[in-house]
């Protein structure tokens, strides 16, 4: 089954709904708070990556729904995991880190921001090879980006 794009319409069905639903609500916490983040460009940032987090998942969903090839599909993960991650790294520095010593620049490792594509890329690496769990990187995938950027980027804002 994880090999199988025809199994994970329903999934990326309901992924598309709701990453689109949240970054409609994104948009309406950015615009109310536009004063704030024009202020700051770390929030900015910030902001920009939970948007940048969220797009990633109406993409992924995009890109599951339609039936193609099984290396098509994996190739385009591949890209979507290399162009989102780098976007990522931009935005990271951007932003400004912890000081590298510390607990906090760590824990950035292990983010959605840096996670996120990170398993898709081994999803689309797995679908290629026709091993490893192929479409099932794509659930972890998803679960880490939509519920850490709820956690994390809802207080910040």
């Amino acid at each position: 089954m994880g090999y199988d794009q025809l199994a994970w319409s329903g999934f990326a069905a309901t992924l598309g709904a709701i990453a689109g639903a949240l970054t409609g609500l994104l948009f309406v916490a950015v615009s109310i708070k536009s004063d704030l983040l024009s202020a700051s460009r770390n929030l900015a940032s910030r902001a920009a990556q939970s948007l940048c987090l969220f797009m990633t998942a109406v993409l992924l969903a995009l890109l599951v729904s339609p039936p193609q090839p099984r290396v098509a599909l994996g190739g385009e993960l591949l890209l979507l995991a290399v162009s989102s991650g780098l976007l990522m790294v931009i935005l990271d520095r951007r932003a400004g880190h912890a000081p590298a010593k510390s607990v906090t620049a760590h824990l950035e490792r292990f983010s959605p921001n840096a996670l996120t594509p990170l398993l898709i890329g081994v999803g689309g690496i797995t679908l290629l090879v026709h091993a490893g769990g192929g479409l099932y990187w794509l659930l972890v995938a998803a679960v880490a980006s939509l519920l850490a950027e709820l956690s994390a980027r809802g207080r910040s804002l």
